[in-house]
């Protein structure tokens, strides 16, 4: 069983990863901004981190820069769950150090492709 951190400022996307997370058996943690992800990811050292992109104080890709650019919490696997569909988006994600790249809706056959991909089995 992974911990998994997901970073949402919406209640019911937190919800709907959350459930998703779970029924595939694994711990969610959630945070509900880009700083509160980067303090939790600081603090909890989960497994892997779902970021969403458009958000209040930090944004996803600024978070997600922080969090891979830490010696602490660079080794974690960020998974950017973003509304942003455009190739430009995805490619500066990427370039911020995300790991994958996933759009809303989220399709779950996808996110649990994902998850298998980015996780230790």
């Amino acid at each position: 069983m992974a911990r998994i951190l997901i970073v949402d400022d919406s209640p019911s996307q937190l919800l709907g990863i959350k459930r998703i997370v779970e029924k595939l058996g694994h711990e969610a943690l959630t945070a509900e901004d880009g700083a509160a992800g980067v303090e939790a990811a600081r603090r909890e050292r989960p497994d892997l981190i779902l970021m969403d992109v458009v958000m209040p104080n930090l944004n996803g890709f600024q978070a997600t820069r922080t969090i891979s650019k830490d010696p602490d919490t660079q080794h974690i696997p960020v998974v950017l769950v973003t509304t942003k569909d455009q190739e430009t988006d995805k490619v500066w994600g990427l370039r911020q150090g995300a790991k994958a790249y996933v759009t809303k809706p989220i399709r779950e056959e996808e996110l649990v492709t994902t998850l298998k991909e980015l996780l230790p089995a």
